[in-house]
């Protein structure tokens, strides 16, 4: 039997809370950014959890996370 592995691209973009939350870093700040208010520059800044819709993959693909 084969072990069970983590997918790596998942390993470096998500990290469980202690409560067994996903958090993920938002999107839309790396680049074209001069043109943006400071307040659409701030509000995509930082981490955001990650969508109900979207756990049940997000865990398949990290069956070693801690916070199951």
């Amino acid at each position: 039997m084969p072990k069970i592995k983590s997918h790596s691209g998942a390993k470096k973009r998500f990290t469980a809370t202690g409560r067994g939350k996903l958090t993920r870093m938002k999107a839309y700040k790396g680049h074209l950014n001069a043109h943006k208010s400071p307040r659409r520059k701030r509000s995509h800044a930082g981490k955001g959890l990650v969508a109900r819709g979207d756990l049940r993959l997000i865990r398949k693909m990290l069956p070693h996370l801690v916070g199951k």
